[in-house]
């Protein structure tokens, strides 16, 4: 155990200690210069029981978490290492957890514990959106701290895990008995997004019953209404398809989770019950139209005429409503009909880019949309696909929407926080890379480029388990100039693309010496970046309309000058050393 008062590394001294669990004691602890409070969770290599699992938890939770940024999680600052024990040091998260909450206060109201469900979602579904997608796999109450300012924080990530797409299932089966999918305890599957959902799913229900689920006999998690009879019939509803045994019967994303969540009172009996008068007029109607005569083959031809139209109809009923939220649903009642159009989509993330930022909630009701699953059984996406054409033209505004107008929303002022979401945008435009309809257009070329580099931001610098780095700054820099010699995109991309290279060439050029990169390579890259930026901030209008790049490449062009100087030398190259 480490001493109170005792400092670690020289920084960190412990003032007391704040938990503690099978495998590790948790202190806080302060780093007296910074005059800020931290948590060190110490690890006993002596008190390891298994070691297989003891190594898969501990580097699962620095090695995750030291890569993610999401306010409803805990950042990992210095991990320490010595023969006997392992120090992580992170956040210390002020509060206590909802389990504590349980103890004290019992059940929590249900719209709180909606909202908490909400909050949970967003942070599973950032997770989940990561690449490799990260799956939690520990959901439950003493896993969630409470703050002081009502946010909730997710702690203890030794039970995650990367999703292998070609796994047949996990390697180790980890997660808490009860609150655990059926598919951790192996033999049913790979883990995955659904799994995190019937996680969440039991919290839930804990939550606002204060009952733990799946308690003997039984073993199953009932309905919250036999608990309590005042608690939402909806949420009940929520909250089964959630822990439904097979992951096939669950949401299958946590967007779609969330828009339940946000609707839970549209599926409480009284809405099924107006659904069920509205179903057997429709149902009247069909019979007494088969009972008029029309034929099977006729009746099917006036269908997909009438289908037509109503899809028409809906679109261009759209612009006439006066709120934001009434257009989109509107164009989404448009998808329902006919998921496998573009007109739809378009016009609704235009409609969310009106004001120039597609944020959260509208990125979150985009998802939900293109994950509702249609009547025939395929989710919108998987029916939107089939336009090919469509789906290519909507995969490339989608990808730009994410990669330029992504925003988060500051919870205290209600302002927009910029947010790229590079990583999300580079999938969309590998779409249309795949698509053979888009090859040999323009927007195919500009794809390549943003794909690229996407999928290159989350790995330049990670090392895997073995002390590999996964990606060769290199080798980015190579995949840029190829881009840059061989495509023909526009010229917003062709700035995008040229600031990229100029400015991995300021940062990484020690990377490059170290990997055998030529230093006349670099140079006359940049001559030609620099010769090509020349003449577009000749022409008036572009210098007007993409000042901000231009001004950019003109300041990394300065730095990787320098840069290049101080990874190859003062000697033997075309730019001199300065000060």
């Amino acid at each position: 155990m480490l001493g109170i008062g005792s400092v670690v590394d020289g920084k960190y001294k412990i003032l007391n200690k704040i938990g503690q669990g099978g495998m590790s004691i948790v202190y806080l602890a302060m780093n007296e210069k910074a005059n800020k409070q931290w948590a060190i969770k110490e690890v006993r290599k002596d008190g390891v029981q298994d070691n297989v699992v003891f190594q898969q938890g501990l580097v699962a939770e620095t090695e995750i978490l030291k890569n993610l940024n999401h306010k409803c999680l805990p950042s990992i600052v210095d991990i320490i290492e010595s023969d006997d024990r392992f120090l992580i040091v992170m956040d210390y998260i002020e509060g206590n957890s909802l389990n504590t909450l349980l103890e004290e206060a019992g059940a929590q109201p249900q719209e709180k514990v909606i909202a908490w469900g909400k909050e949970l979602c967003d942070v599973l579904g950032y997770l989940h959106h990561c690449n490799p997608p990260i799956i939690y796999r520990d959901m439950k109450p003493s896993n969630i701290m409470l703050k002081p300012d009502g946010t909730l924080t997710l702690i203890d990530f030794g039970a995650a895990r990367e999703y292998k797409q070609h796994r047949k299932e996990d390697t180790i089966s980890l997660g808490t008995e009860g609150y655990a999918a059926p598919e951790q305890f192996g033999g049913k599957g790979q883990t995955d997004a659904r799994t995190d959902i019937y996680t969440l799913g039991a919290t839930l229900y804990h939550l606002v019953t204060n009952r733990y689920p799946c308690q003997p006999p039984d073993y199953v998690i009932g309905p919250i209404t036999e608990v309590d009879p005042s608690l939402s019939p909806g949420l009940e509803e929520i909250i089964l398809k959630c822990t439904r045994r097979d992951p096939r019967e669950r949401y299958q994303s946590c967007d779609e989770l969330y828009y339940a969540l946000e609707h839970y009172d549209e599926q409480d009996i009284k809405y099924k019950k107006a659904q069920k008068v509205k179903l057997g007029i429709f149902i009247f109607f069909l019979l007494a139209t088969i009972a008029g005569g029309i034929t099977t083959a006729y009746g099917h031809a006036m269908e997909m005429q009438v289908r037509g139209q109503t899809y028409e109809s809906y679109v261009a009923d759209a612009v006439t409503k006066t709120t934001a939220d009434e257009i989109l649903d509107t164009y989404r009642d448009a998808i329902s009909l006919a998921p496998e159009r573009e007109e739809a989509y378009m016009a609704m993330l235009n409609t969310m880019l009106e004001d120039g930022y597609l944020d959260e909630g509208e990125d979150k009701y985009l998802r939900f949309v293109l994950a509702a699953v249609s009547e025939n059984g395929s989710t919108n996406e998987a029916n939107f696909e089939t336009n090919r054409q469509g789906y290519s033209d909507f995969a490339y505004e989608l990808g730009k929407a994410y990669w330029y107008n992504y925003c988060l929303i500051d919870s205290e002022t209600g302002t927009y926080k910029e947010q790229r979401e590079h990583n999300l945008a580079a999938r969309w435009f590998e779409r249309v890379v795949d698509s053979d309809e888009a090859k040999g257009k323009e927007k195919y070329a500009n794809a390549q480029v943003y794909a690229k580099m996407g999928g290159y931001y989350s790995r330049l610098g990670v090392i895997d388990k073995a002390g590999d780095a996964e990606v060769n700054y290199s080798t980015y820099l190579f995949d840029l100039m190829e881009l840059y010699q061989g495509q023909e995109s526009n010229t917003v991309t062709r700035l995008y693309l040229n600031k990229e290279i100029i400015y991995q060439i300021a940062t990484c050029a020690n990377y490059y010496a170290a990997e055998g990169v030529e230093r006349e390579l670099l140079e006359q890259t940049m001559e030609a970046i620099e010769e090509e930026v020349k003449n577009a901030a000749s022409d008036a209008m572009n210098q007007e309309i993409f000042a901000e790049q231009l001004e950019k490449i003109v300041q990394y062009a300065d730095t990787a000058k320098k840069s290049i100087v101080s990874a190859y030398g003062a000697v033997g190259g075309k730019y001199p050393a300065r000060d």
